[in-house]
């Protein structure tokens, strides 16, 4: 079975709408890491910091209702991609304006979800899909990984055996 890989969640929450709830259901300290950052340079240092690391890590952005924080959450998404394309990104806005998000934020987004009573049980479904999938692309690499030295190992067999069957034929 495989070991447990630590995801860390990095939470854009200017005002600390949400933050509390994601530590609450992540609560386990041995399967998570949840760090929530007021400030856009706090956030991006963080993520530059943790960016050579091989962990699973999320970045839940919380918005609201200006059409400037709309486009300024638009270019910290690419600013993110930018210095880590392996970070999963959920963005968290108000109900009545997610097909204005939609629109404008388009690219590099996994999950776009609605402020609701529901929003944390969708971050949490969200999370462990980033999970499996990060789980899935280790697992893919290794098993490539083993298909090749398989190969290796059958390619020089047979080229043994060729050249035992040509230097020593009284064997076969």
């Amino acid at each position: 079975m495989a070991k447990n890989t630590k995801t860390h969640l990095y939470c854009y929450d200017d005002h600390r709408g949400f933050s509390e709830d994601v530590r609450k259901r992540f609560a386990d300290q041995s399967r998570y890491t949840v760090v929530s950052f007021q400030t856009r340079e706090e956030f991006i240092n963080q993520i530059v910091a943790e960016k050579e690391n091989n962990f699973c890590k999320v970045a839940i952005l919380g918005l609201h209702d200006t059409k400037e924080q709309f486009e300024m959450i638009d270019q910290l998404t690419v600013e993110i991609k930018k210095i880590d394309p392996r970070t999963g990104l959920i963005l968290l806005g108000p109900p009545d304006k997610m097909e204005v998000i939609r629109k404008t934020l388009k690219f590099n987004i996994d999950a776009y979800i609605p402020k609701n009573a529901n929003s944390i049980l969708r971050i949490h479904n969200t999370v462990k899909k980033l999970i499996s999938e990060h789980s899935i692309g280790i697992f893919r690499k290794k098993s490539n990984l083993s298909i090749y030295i398989l190969l290796g190992f059958l390619l020089l067999s047979v080229i043994l055996i060729l050249v035992a069957y040509f230097r020593l034929p009284q064997y076969f």
